[in-house]
C-alpha cells in the first residue's frame, strides 16, 4: 500500500469509527482487506487443490465464479476461483455456503431459542451486523436445530432428583 492510500485509508477508519459506522460493512473502511484475505485465502486453496496428480488428469485452473457472502461484519462479494472438472471443495467458504461466520448463525439460533420471529431476527442482524438475512436462510439454520431442540424435549427424566 503506497503511503497516500494509507493515509486515505486511516482517514477513512477513523472517520468510521468516530462517527459510529460499521467499519466492516458494505461500504466499511475495513471491508476490502477482508475481502482480499479471503480471496488470496481461497487461491492458496486452489494451488494446494492442484497438485501434480490433479495436473496430470488434465485438471487445471477455469477462471473465477462470484459470490455474495453474508457475515457478521456485514455483506460483500467474492470471487471464488474455479477448476475444469469442477472438483475443487474450497473450505474456508465452501460450495454453496452463503453465511460465513459460524458465530452469526450461532446468533440467530439464540435469538430463535428466545422465541423470536424471523422478521424480528431477520431486524435484529440487519440492525446489528448490517446483513441482509432472508427467511429461507433463518428457516435453513433453525431446520438444523430443531431435531436436537425435540429429542431433548423428549428425553427420559429421571426419576429422582435431589433438591438442593
Amino acid at each position: 500500500m503506497r503511503k497516500e492510500e494509507q493515509s486515505e485509508f486511516e482517514k477513512k477508519v477513523l472517520d468510521q469509527f468516530i462517527s459510529g459506522k460499521n467499519l466492516f460493512g458494505k461500504d466499511g473502511a475495513f471491508a476490502p482487506m477482508l475481502k482480499n484475505v479471503i480471496e488470496k485465502a481461497l487461491e492458496a486453496e486452489m494451488e494446494g487443490h492442484l497438485d501434480e496428480s490433479e495436473r496430470s488428469a488434465g485438471n487445471k485452473r477455469n477462471g473465477k465464479g462470484k459470490k455474495t457472502i453474508k457475515s457478521g461484519f456485514g455483506t460483500f462479494d467474492i470471487e471464488t476461483p474455479q477448476d475444469r472438472q469442477s472438483s475443487f471443495e474450497p473450505e474456508l467458504v465452501k460450495k454453496r455456503q452463503t453465511i460465513l461466520a459460524d458465530n452469526l448463525s450461532d446468533k440467530i439460533i439464540g435469538l430463535y431459542g428466545l422465541g423470536m420471529s424471523y422478521r424480528d431476527i431477520s431486524s435484529h442482524i440487519k440492525e446489528m451486523y448490517d446483513t441482509d438475512i432472508s427467511h429461507t436462510v433463518l428457516s435453513q439454520i433453525t431446520d438444523k436445530i430443531i431435531p436436537d431442540v425435540k429429542a431433548w424435549q423428549n428425553r427420559p427424566l429421571e426419576p429422582l432428583y435431589c433438591m438442593a
